[in-house]
């Protein structure tokens, strides 16, 4: 602490105080509102609801809104907010994040704010890390809500679209980041705009903020279609890989998370797939797929970052350590680990809509979040979602004992260590939750204990079901329970009578995480509400964060100490493992922070896209619409046929080609009709033909010629912006290489894209002009929008089912242009396309 904070205390405390006058107001109330009936209580809410159409603010009404719940809770739930569950409150509220420790009782804190936000009648979303917890909550907190008249609804996996409707219309609604992220997605992806579920995004709290906004920030959400690539090549450069030997020919950088093929791996690539020359950019995919299989063969490793089940490959999520189910890595890795494994290699996909949490997050008018561990992270949470990070005060003061690390020369010694202490504390009856980093290693060290005659039960990824059971029972006497990082997160661990006595809770953590916050999250499990309970690391130098970010000099003086199987604690040791740490998220910011960089190229063109869709959806008169992109359309072909410098008679001629094309009559106009004409002119005459046209194909079709309009308008869009992701995906992907040229690989992505952009803008101008121009209504078939909607629909897991795709034989837009005029084809007749 320096001495500024000495002095005038921390930035948090300082807050804290700004916030008590509020505070005291609310609890000045507490004796006038317990003697309001439940009928005057209740009719708060509506009290409430008027004067905030009378100009009040949400500000205003805080106390007194803050002082019904806290009245309806103790009625209802027989639970009253405490002061620093009010000052939470209030943070919240506010639109900062609250970190409040384990067992202070965050479910409770967030019906204060929830309540007061949803008086306004535009919805307040809780978001939550598992469907287990958004229906606990949703049933339980819900009850202060419902008796309050307000409406509370929940989102979980499987629900049907109306139930989902139905939940977002209500005042508050519990749900999973995924399920909201997912049905933002698919909403903009329906052809009726009944389909939409989310209302705007108003105000959302998510809990465990830490764990959705950071952890989760470099898994971006996908909805993916099939897409066309064989598989075969996947077990071809399988089989490949798993033939090579380690340091003759490839290099394993696990700082990095790469491996490379050396020189003598790459010359086994060229003689085993007959090449001249491995490296030539013609053999990128072959290039593709051989990295990904060394990738997927000796990085990516089974019951630690990835389990099988029922033949599948299923992620584990190396923060939660939970299974994350119906996420597949991307650009082909996914498959790589298939082929590795054995199972059946699933086609790779094509991404249809996707987005990061991050620019969803930041889509909310007003976002707030809660956790135990948040302040390690400030600086990420300030840059990238402008929120503020406010230390709650405990309720009671900690009582839990930190004891210092504990460091083994081998993870031998570490073992035979831990098991030790198992022992001594399930002989005195005092339980343990011992904390692992993977599901491999939790194992292990259940065999251990089993060895050793000591009844535990396992949280792990294999039995998540059990977990929130599992975790009730962690402070039973006796209890032993190891657990991988989840250690479930969201449920208290309440000590059983005669606990306190023998010293509470027990932590052991056996490895250090990448990360503080998911320590400081082991450690939190115990101590909760003044408990007592004590917590120890016990690591080794053979441990994956020693092993990697470990330095020489420490190795080197603690071999000098000959410590055999016996243990150190050491300053220096715990001051390297939080340097290793710090450098660590250091990193992983690093590279949120590039994945946002890029993210944010789309997520403003995303907008665009998203906001053309809407107006559409919503039924607005398209007809000036259309005009306007018949416009840009013949400005765009004048500008390009008859730039400065080209010969004009042949610009005119191939803008008329250029113009049949699209939708002017074969033959209606000669070179004489405009030969005189500006540009300005030439403009003026094409868009009139266009306007015209457009008038003519209105009174043949008659009303359902809007319809119409909408129609090809959605189709196009979608069918150009899926396109378009897929080749920013491509570009993203080749991107890196740009570093190499002393450019900015963001910026340039920016730059690029950008063209990309206005391309795919100019060709949904040109293609919903020619399909509205030449559409052929049949009189005895009807216009039906379903069609449309079958290529768009979403089936139950978050992907689409679409038709086989045509071979494109498109002319590549750099290749001579086949008229024979001798011009790349982009500059004669693909102008446009």
């Amino acid at each position: 602490m320096g001495i500024f904070d000495k002095v005038f205390g921390t930035y948090s405390e300082r807050e804290v105080k700004r916030v008590m006058p509020l505070v005291d107001k609310v609890e000045a109330l507490d004796e006038a509102y317990q003697k309001l009936t439940d009928d005057e209580l209740k009719a708060k809410t509506a009290e409430f609801k008027e004067r905030l159409k009378n100009g009040e603010t949400l500000d205003d009404l805080l106390p007194e809104a803050f002082a019904t719940v806290r009245e309806a809770s103790w009625r209802v739930l027989g639970m009253k907010h405490f002061k620093v569950q009010l000052i939470g409150g209030v943070v919240l509220h506010q639109g900062r994040i609250a970190e409040m420790k384990t067992g202070e009782g965050k479910t409770l804190v967030a019906t204060l704010p929830c309540y007061l936000n949803a008086l306004e009648g535009n919805g307040v979303h809780v978001v939550t890390v598992n469907d287990y917890l958004a229906s606990r909550d949703r049933d339980w907190m819900g009850q202060i809500y419902e008796f309050l008249g307000l409406t509370c609804g929940v989102i979980i996996h499987g629900l049907t679209n109306e139930q989902r409707k139905d939940a977002y219309a209500s005042d508050i609604t519990y749900g999973t980041n995924n399920e909201f992220g997912f049905d933002y997605l698919r909403d903009n992806m329906v052809v009726y705009k009944e389909r939409r579920v989310q209302r705007e995004l108003n105000f959302a709290i998510v809990d465990e903020v830490d764990s959705i906004l950071i952890d989760e920030a470099r898994t971006p959400l996908i909805i993916s279609g099939q897409g066309e690539k064989s598989t075969e090549f996947y077990k071809v450069a399988d089989f490949f890989v798993k033939g090579l030997q380690k340091e003759e020919h490839f290099t394993v950088d696990e700082k990095a998370k790469s491996v490379v093929l050396t020189e003598e791996g790459v010359k086994r690539a060229e003689n085993t797939f007959h090449l001249d020359n491995f490296a030539d950019p013609k053999h990128m995919e072959l290039q593709h797929h051989v990295t990904q299989a060394l990738k997927a063969n000796f990085l990516f490793k089974v019951d630690k970052d990835y389990m099988l089940k029922d033949g599948e490959v299923v992620i584990v999520d190396e923060f939660t350590g939970r299974l994350m189910e119906g996420r597949r890595y991307s650009d082909g890795l996914h498959q790589a680990i298939e082929a590795k494994e054995g199972v059946k290699v699933e086609r790779e996909s094509k991404t249809l809509a996707t987005i990061t949490y991050q620019n969803y997050f930041r889509m909310y008018k007003k976002l707030s979040g809660m956790t135990g561990t948040a302040q390690t992270e400030e600086a990420e949470f300030r840059h990238t979602y402008g929120l503020d990070v406010i230390v709650i005060p405990t309720n009671m003061p900690v009582r839990r004992e930190d004891n210092p690390d504990l460091i083994y020369r081998t993870v031998q010694a570490k073992y035979k260590a831990v098991v030790q202490e198992i022992k001594e504390s399930y002989a005195r009856r005092q339980p343990v939750l011992v904390g692992t980093t993977s599901i491999e290693k939790s194992e292990y060290l259940s065999a251990l204990l089993k060895k050793n005659g000591v009844p535990h039960e396992v949280l792990n990824a294999k039995y998540h079901d059990k977990e929130a059971e599992i975790v009730a029972l962690a402070g039973e006497l006796g209890a032993v329970t190891i657990a991988t990082n989840m250690a479930g997160r969201g449920t208290d661990i309440k000590l059983a009578e005669g606990v306190v006595d023998l010293g509470g809770l027990r932590i052991i953590g056996t490895e250090r995480h990448e990360s503080r916050r998911i320590d400081n999250q082991l450690r939190g499990r115990s101590g909760r509400q003044g408990d007592p309970g004590e917590s120890r690391f016990y690591l080794s130098l053979e441990d994956d964060l020693m092993r990697i970010f470990g330095s020489e000099r420490l190795f080197g003086m603690i071999d000098n100490m000959g410590l055999g199987d016996d243990a150190i604690e050491s300053k220096m040791v715990t001051k390297s493992i939080e340097s290793a740490q710090k450098k660590v998220e250091g990193n992983n910011f690093d590279t949120r922070k590039t994945l946002l960089g890029y993210d944010d190229v789309m997520n403003m063109q995303r907008e665009v896209i998203y906001g053309q869709r809407s107006m559409v959806l919503e039924g607005k008169d398209l007809k000036e619409n259309i005009r306007a992109m018949m416009n840009n359309v013949v400005t765009r072909a004048v500008e390009m046929h008859l730039a400065n410098g080209n010969d004009r008679e042949e610009g005119l001629e191939a803008l008329i080609t250029y113009m049949e094309d699209v939708y002017v009559p074969h033959g209606q106009v000669t070179l004489e009709d405009i030969q005189g004409l500006s540009n300005e002119k030439l403009i003026d005459f094409f868009y009139e033909i266009g306007v015209e046209l457009h008038e003519a194909k209105e009174r043949e079709i008659g009303e359902q010629m809007r319809e119409i309009e909408r129609v090809i308008l959605l189709k196009v869009v979608d069918t150009k912006w899926m396109d378009h992701i897929d080749n920013m995906d491509h570009l993203k992907r080749g991107i890196g290489l740009r570093a190499y040229k002393q450019q900015d690989p963001v910026q340039a992505y920016q730059f690029e894209g950008s063209e990309m952009f206005d391309e795919m803008i100019e060709s949904i101008n040109v293609d919903t002009i020619k399909y509205i121009l030449h559409i052929v209504i049949r009189q005895e078939e009807n216009i039906e929008r379903e069609q449309v909607a079958k290529e768009t629909a979403t089936n139950s897991d978050n992907t689409l089912k679409r038709k086989p795709a045509v071979k494109d034989t498109r002319i590549g837009r750099n290749s001579p242009c086949p008229c024979g005029s001798g011009k790349k084809y982009k500059n004669c007749h693909g102008i446009g396309q």
